[in-house]
């Protein structure tokens, strides 16, 4: 991934060196088995582990993969230098290359979930904070882009705290279901390596032991685990969208933070565009590129083959390196985001009284009209508005037909706005209510 759309902390994960580091603990945990069973000399096994400090190579194992053409080879060649041919010889016994690259994967895809809980974690405090600031903050609520009735800025927040809230779910069960290791060796039945390695090495690195692996880990599991990311992805542009439809000019109910020395256009000096979250809008798309490989990647040859590692190579680090900045920038966003009630009220009152037709409806129908024309009743003077920009309420005060079913004290109590607000306590008790 490029650097503009990464942070260190989720880059270091895929470092060569720490690929590299990851495969040599498994190889190392691996001896340790081994000789706890009998099955190499203990002194091997120490041997190995006189590398524990050494920074390995990338350079010079990428220098021997251009000979193999392997590049689990060229490592365990690598490390062979450091350990000493003779001590070494011991290493990999038994296993597989897949036993090294898939436990690995796996190890970084657990440690990349980890970050994303963090970032989805704070991302969901910084929604917390601004729905209960703005619990009461009254906005109209559009349907089809159009104005329906009235909600609050702080439901606004509310549901999309819902939503990442069952995106932090759905990360921990991802994680839980990525977090498995195979030493099981060629074609995963343990002929040539003892089960108890596998469980030893999992342990040691805080996975559990894939129960068939076939030479390979079940990729539908990596194809839960990108879909999870593709999901939150989609989200994270839910969100995004809301507030770039907010910031426009139009409607400037909200907008993200423009900071001192900012410019918003290279032409037009005036400009404070949304480009944080249209460039959240663009990342979203980037993660959910990678879901479809990552499911196409379930279907392999037998027991095993290596369409899916290219796939692997690219998807890994680019969704969660992407997923991970979109995520923290998301949050920024939302932490700084600036509200106008007074715009919120203004707009609302763009048409004066039309978010109150249904309340009216009701009521006709209560009053003994029937729903079909009651529905005509309220429907030819709301047009009125929508045509003339008259004042709803005074519309329907001044229809005769209208005011023979409803008195104006009726009609009057039709148009409060707190009728419209009494229950967002309950739906916050709802929302926050593990909290």
């Amino acid at each position: 991934m490029i650097p503009r759309y990464s942070r260190p902390d989720m880059v270091a994960i895929w470092d060569p060196a720490t690929k590299f580091r990851i495969w040599y603990e498994i190889e190392a945990h691996a001896c340790d088995a081994m000789a706890d069973l009998g099955v190499i000399p203990r002194e091997n096994a120490e041997a190995v582990w006189k590398a524990k400090d050494v920074e390995f190579d990338v350079a010079r194992i990428d220098e021997i993969e251009a000979v193999t053409k392997h590049d689990v080879i060229a490592f365990l060649t690598h490390l062979a230098e450091h350990v000493g041919s003779d001590e070494a010889r011991f290493v990999h016994q038994g296993m597989t290359s897949s036993d090294v690259l898939d436990t690995c994967f796996n190890v970084q895809l657990t440690r990349a979930a980890d970050i994303l809980i963090a970032d989805i974690e704070a991302l969901l405090a910084a929604l917390k904070r601004r729905a209960y600031e703005h619990k009461d903050t009254p906005r109209i609520g559009r349907s089809h882009g159009i104005h329906a009735e009235p909600t609050t800025m702080g439901l606004t927040f509310a549901r999309f705290y819902a939503e990442m809230d069952r995106n932090l779910s759905r990360m921990r069960d991802a994680r839980a279901e990525i977090a498995t290791g195979a030493i099981s060796g060629a074609v995963g039945t343990f002929a040539n390596i003892d089960p108890a390695v596998e469980e030893h090495v999992c342990d040691q690195l805080g996975l559990v032991p894939e129960p068939i692996s076939t030479q390979v880990i079940p990729r539908d599991r990596h194809a839960a685990f990108f879909a999870t990311l593709g999901v939150i992805a989609s989200s994270i542009e839910n969100v995004a969208i809301e507030i770039r439809h907010m910031q426009r000019t139009e409607v400037l109910e909200g907008a993200e933070f423009f900071s001192m020395g900012q410019k918003g256009s290279s032409a037009m000096p005036h400009k404070k565009n949304p480009v944080l979250t249209e460039n959240l809008t663009g990342l979203a798309r980037m993660v959910r590129a990678a879901v479809i490989p990552a499911m196409e990647n379930v279907a392999l040859w037998h027991e095993r083959d290596i369409s899916h590692s290219s796939v692997e190579r690219m998807i890994g680090p680019d969704a969660t390196i992407t997923l991970d900045f979109a995520l923290a920038r998301l949050t920024s966003v939302v932490d700084k985001m600036l509200i106008f009630p007074e715009n919120m009220l203004d707009n609302m009152n763009k048409f004066p009284g039309l978010m109150m037709s249904q309340r009216v409806l009701l009521a006709l129908t209560q009053a003994g009209v029937s729903r079909e024309d009651a529905y005509t009743l309220v429907q030819r003077n709301a047009l009125k508005v929508w045509e003339h920009r008259t004042d709803f309420k005074e519309e329907l005060l001044a229809d005769p037909e209208v005011t023979a079913a409803l008195s104006p004290e009726e009609i009057e109590e039709k148009f409060d706005l707190g009728y419209h607000t009494k229950h967002v306590d309950t739906i916050f008790a709802r929302v926050f209510a593990e909290d």
